[in-house]
Order: C-alpha cells, then sequence, then structure tokens
C-alpha cells in the first residue's frame, strides 16, 4: 500500500461527499425510472411500437449535441457562484419539473397528440437534464486535487447512485399493483410526481453544499457572449480535439463503452431467463424475482464492492484495479450458467458478487480516473481547464453504449430464436439465449482490459503532474 498520505486540504469533508453522491442518485434515478416507464408507453397509453422506438431514439440525438456544448459553457462560465453550481442548482429543479411533465398523458387522447406531446417535452427534459448533469460531472472532477481522494470520492458517489437501481426494478411492481393505483396510466402520472420532487430536492444538495475550485486560478477562459459565439464554436471543436488526442482519455472512453455496452446488452437477458427457463413462462411464479435480482445485484454493488475495488485501487493503482475487477466480473458472467437454475432460484443470486464487480469497478475507477486525465491535459494544453468537456463527451460514449445496447439487444434475441408472442420458448432459443447472456458482456469485458492493458497514468505520475501544475499557477 502507497505509504503517501492525503493532505487534509485535498481530504473531501464527509458531508460534500454526501451532497456530491444525492447528485449521483438523481443522475442515475432519472434515466432509471424513464427507462422503466417508457415500457407503459405501449401499455398504458396505447403507442404504437414503432412510434415509441422514436420516443426512445430521436430525443438521443438532441442528448449527443447538448452535452458538449454545456461542457464548453461550464468550463467557460465566470461567475461569483461559480462555473457549475448555478446550472446545477437550476437544472436540478428543471429536470425534476420536466419529469413530472412528461408523463402527464391521458390514453383517452389521440394517439398521434400523445406522441408530439411527448416527443416535445423529451426534448426540453434532455435540455434540462443536460444543464443539471454535465456541470455535476465536471464539479465532480475538480473537488480534490488528490489521487486517492478521487476515488474515495467517486466510490461514495457510486454508493449512493446504486440506490437508485435498488429502487428503479420495483416500479414495475408499484404502477402495475391495482391496489395501489386505479389503473396504469395513474400510476405512471403520479409516481413519475414523485420522483420528479425527489430529485428536485437531491438534486440541488450539490449546489448548495459542494465547494468549487478557486476561480483565481483558472485563466484564458473564454468570454461567452452572443458576439463571440463563431469564436467560441471554434473553440469548442478546439477542445474536442484536444481531447481526443489525449490517449488515457480515450483509453478510458474505450473500455468504458466495451464494458457498460456488453453489460447493457444483455441486461434485460436476465429477466427473460429467469422467466422462461426458471419459471416456464409462468408469471404469477416468477412473482418478483426479476425485481429482486436487481435489487440484490445494487445492494451488493454499493455495501460490497465499490468497498473492496476502493481498497484496490489505493493498494494497487486504479488501472490494476480495473482489470482485476473486470476479470473477476468474467468469472460471475460464467458463473450464471449454473447460477440460473430451474430448481433452485435462490442460486440465481450465487454469481452475483462476483459479476458486478464489473460495473462497480467501472464508474468508481473511470470518473476517477478522468480527473487524473483533466490534470494531464492542462499540462499539455494549458488552461482553461475542460473538466466540463471531458465529462460531456466521456458520458456520451456511456449513453452511445446505451443507444446501441437497445439496438443490438433486440437483435441478439431476434438471432437466437426468441419469439415475443409465445409463452413457453424452445429449450434450443433458452440455451441460446442463455450463451448469449454470459458471452457478449464476458468478451466485452475481455476487450476492455486489453484497451486499459497499456494505461500509463500512474500514481506516480500523477503525483508528478500534480506538483508541476501547482507550481505553474503559483498556489501554496
Amino acid at each position: 500500500m502507497t505509504a503517501y498520505e492525503t493532505p487534509l486540504k485535498d481530504r473531501v469533508p464527509l458531508g460534500q461527499k454526501a451532497a456530491f453522491g444525492t447528485g449521483n442518485l438523481v443522475v442515475n434515478l432519472l434515466p432509471g425510472a424513464l427507462g422503466v416507464f417508457q415500457f407503459f408507453l405501449l401499455t398504458a397509453f396505447g403507442i404504437d411500437p414503432f412510434l415509441a422506438g422514436l420516443l426512445g431514439g430521436l430525443p438521443r440525438l438532441l442528448d449527443a449535441l447538448t452535452d458538449p456544448i454545456m461542457g464548453y459553457i461550464t468550463d467557460n462560465t465566470k461567475s461569483r457562484f461559480g462555473r457549475r453550481r448555478p446550472y446545477i442548482f437550476i437544472g436540478a429543479i428543471l429536470s425534476g419539473v420536466m419529469f413530472a411533465l412528461l408523463w402527464q398523458l391521458n390514453p383517452d387522447n389521440s394517439q398521434m397528440y400523445n406522441f408530439w406531446y411527448f416527443l416535445i417535452l423529451s426534448f426540453i427534459f434532455i435540455i434540462a437534464n443536460t444543464i443539471f448533469a454535465t456541470p455535476y460531472i465536471g464539479l465532480g472532477y475538480e473537488m480534490t486535487p488528490d489521487y486517492n481522494e478521487r476515488t474515495r470520492l467517486m466510490a461514495s458517489a457510486q454508493i449512493f447512485g446504486q440506490v437508485a437501481w435498488m429502487i428503479v426494478p420495483w416500479f414495475w411492481v408499484l404502477i402495475a399493483n391495482p391496489d395501489l393505483f386505479e389503473t396504469q396510466a395513474d400510476g405512471v402520472r403520479r409516481l413519475s410526481m414523485v420522483v420528479g420532487g425527489i430529485c428536485m430536492i437531491l438534486g440541488i444538495l450539490p449546489a448548495l453544499l459542494c465547494k468549487e475550485v478557486n476561480q483565481e486560478n483558472l485563466t484564458n477562459r473564454d468570454d461567452l457572449t452572443l458576439k463571440n459565439i463563431s469564436k467560441n464554436f471554434k473553440s469548442l471543436l478546439k477542445n474536442m480535439v484536444q481531447i481526443f488526442k489525449n490517449i488515457p482519455f480515450v483509453r478510458l472512453c474505450g473500455a468504458t463503452f466495451l464494458v457498460f455496452n456488453g453489460f447493457q446488452l444483455v441486461a434485460s437477458f436476465s429477466y427473460f431467463i429467469i422467466l422462461f427457463y426458471m419459471f416456464n413462462g409462468n408469471y404469477g411464479d416468477a412473482g418478483t424475482w426479476p425485481a429482486w435480482f436487481s435489487t440484490v445485484s445494487a445492494l451488493c454493488t454499493a455495501f460490497l464492492i465499490i468497498p473492496i475495488i476502493t481498497w484496490m485501487s489505493n493498494r494497487w493503482g486504479k488501472r490494476n484495479a480495473f482489470i482485476i475487477s473486470t476479470f473477476i466480473s468474467i468469472i460471475g458472467y460464467a458463473l450464471k450458467w449454473w447460477g440460473f437454475s430451474p430448481g433452485n432460484p435462490w442460486l440465481m443470486f450465487m454469481p452475483v458478487p462476483l459479476m458486478v464487480f464489473g460495473i462497480g469497478g467501472l464508474f468508481t475507477l473511470m470518473m476517477s480516473m478522468t480527473a487524473d486525465v483533466c490534470d494531464l491535459d492542462e499540462l499539455k494544453n494549458g488552461m482553461p481547464r475542460k473538466e466540463g468537456t471531458f465529462g460531456a463527451i466521456y458520458w456520451w460514449m456511456v449513453k452511445l453504449g446505451q443507444a446501441l445496447a437497445l439496438v443490438l439487444g433486440g437483435l441478439v434475441l431476434k438471432l437466437v430464436g426468441f419469439d415475443q408472442n409465445a409463452a413457453i420458448q424452445t429449450a434450443e432459443t433458452l440455451t441460446h439465449l442463455r450463451l448469449a447472456d454470459i458471452l457478449i458482456p464476458a468478451v466485452t469485458a475481455g476487450l476492455a482490459i486489453l484497451v486499459m492493458w497499456k494505461y500509463d497514468l500512474t500514481e506516480a505520475r500523477a503525483r508528478e503532474i500534480k506538483d508541476v501544475l501547482v507550481k505553474r499557477r503559483g498556489e501554496l
């Protein structure tokens, strides 16, 4: 273990870690709830499946444009309240309000009315969420300059984020419960207001309680005015070119895309395997087992895996911790072959502690390493600091992976012979589905290990860069 001890001035107080963590809960809860609620566009509001697909995909095109723009804006903002916190505060309120309004649909309206209502408000919601999430991510990268404290900060944030995934699977159960809501449509409308309100309250806490980096040391920021809009756009493009020349960062993006896309691509397969393989297509017998599988996975990630990965990172470095945790996840994926057992449903939880090393390690370590990469960028390219733009591009890669997973996941289901209209799937289909559920994330995880094998931004190198930057800025 490193003998280096984090200086007191570089430590993030527990209260600020908790406040930053509540923001990460919102970052996970909004898309998680959105994914569940969109299923009810078909069943509760009667939207055609093709139109529902457009409602899920078209807003993502806007998302790809707004993220880097918002990253550039927050990096160059000059305000007595800071570069990040004003946007986080306003964005949290707008995100919560727009999420609730988004789902105030009525099944009695015409299909096209509901389509256009949802599409237009989705665009506004995407913009509101970008105003919140992009500065929030940038804030996390700059809250501490210390190599190990960054990992501890991101670990605590990921623990809060996993709470969202303990809750989200139960939205299916709540909305469909006739004892709680008269109709599914009523359940979606009312639950969306609860989710929106929670996200507003929790989302503003990082803006109120977290501290930003000292703005006196931030130089060379662009003037954000309408007069300079053409110049600003050219500067944004220049920044993006510099970022994509940053090889360590490209490795982080590539590894994240592989691990997360592989995981997301088969995320729904567990539900199908539990239902059709373990319970022979009987929804009543399957009951809440799928929800418990997701909840237990999140519990293991939050309270077992993330603390272990933080310890591994402090002892062996972030790159090695990523490689080890990703390899362990491959073993976990393989164990799913025996874990999903029709004879004993409890065995489904057996591979979970190993399997979730992949996702648990991914964002804890990658977010921490991206903060290190921001220092490397300042060393090579000078001011301004680009945490917002780095965060925007990194999460754009995550969202790209999500979008591809939605498309490719359906394609894989078709290739294995899955019949959505059949109450019972063939034995051949279920065998192929189980193999895909194991092989796809295992292969992408293996490729991610190869991508990160030559990642060379070590703890020693990160500390050297930090010392040079402190001297260059004239800081004490």
